[in-house]
């Protein structure tokens, strides 16, 4: 329908053209036809889309019906990924923030939905996040964990809940420490009908934004110096490349790295 309005418009600009009319006059009426031309079908795709999802959304009740009447699921939840028992790789996800329980935009959108996803076709998949409030769904494991932050030594206590697939963990501390984060999977003795016992050290790290970004500096410097985390993998994501986390070379000193990480935190802007 579309295209035959379209050709319409032009034959009428090539009668008109032959009619007398100047060139000026022929080339401004060819214009204006030309960008009807281009809404009119524009407009048609858009009908034909509708109609198209209409009827898309008409086979799936009609299948649904049909599948409920014989007793079978629909297809839709017969092909729905199942998590799947010990056929992937442990993966743990840190970052600051992770939806629903907390979030500021696309960070916790990503933390909150892909390690369900991930979770969905075998992977064992842990979560850790700052607890900034008393989450109703999750339970004080007891465990705790103390770790150096400068000349102190800093207690953390770690809060689980088990949603989708997902060790959800979050630490309870006024500061989220990344070393907790490297501990987790090593002294959290989680169980669900899938998984049982803790992660270990086999795991790949999936650090997110500046927040983390300490986590694989304490991994080298730390842990696989002591023969801890061998095998260990991490991924940097940054979702914003404006937010930078820089702060002033005199706090290097509270990070308990050695100096040769010092360049590591240079930044030429």
């Amino acid at each position: 329908m579309a295209s035959l309005t379209a050709s319409r418009f032009v034959s009428r600009s090539s009668n008109f053209g032959s009619s007398g009319a100047s060139s000026f006059e022929t080339k401004t009426l060819s214009a204006q036809n030309g960008l009807r031309s281009q809404t009119a079908t524009h407009s048609g795709l858009r009908a034909l889309n509708h109609v198209d999802v209409l009827q898309l959304r008409t086979k799936a009740r009609v299948a649904a019906r049909e599948s409920r009447r014989k007793g079978s699921k629909p297809e839709s939840l017969a092909t729905f990924p199942v998590i799947k028992c010990g056929s992937g790789m442990n993966l743990v996800f840190a970052g600051a923030e992770v939806g629903p329980w907390s979030k500021t935009g696309g960070l916790g959108d990503v933390l909150g939905g892909l390690p369900s996803a991930m979770a969905a076709i075998g992977h064992r998949v842990m979560t850790i996040a700052p607890r900034y409030d008393q989450y109703k769904d999750s339970w004080d494991t007891e465990v705790i964990a103390q770790v150096k932050v400068g000349d102190r030594i800093e207690t953390v206590r770690f809060f689980h809940c088990y949603k989708r697939g997902v060790d959800r963990v979050f630490i309870d501390h006024p500061m989220f420490l990344e070393k907790a984060a490297l501990e987790a999977p090593r002294i959290l003795n989680l169980h669900n009908k899938f998984f049982s016992g803790p992660y270990g050290e086999d795991v790949v790290f999936i650090a997110n934004d500046w927040h983390t970004a300490l986590l694989p500096c304490y991994l080298k410097s730390m842990y696989k110096p002591r023969g801890m985390y061998k095998s260990a993998k991490v991924a940097f994501c940054i979702h914003n490349i404006a937010y930078q986390g820089r702060f002033a070379y005199a706090d290097f000193s509270l990070l308990n790295l050695p100096d040769s990480f010092r360049g590591s935190f240079d930044f030429m802007d």
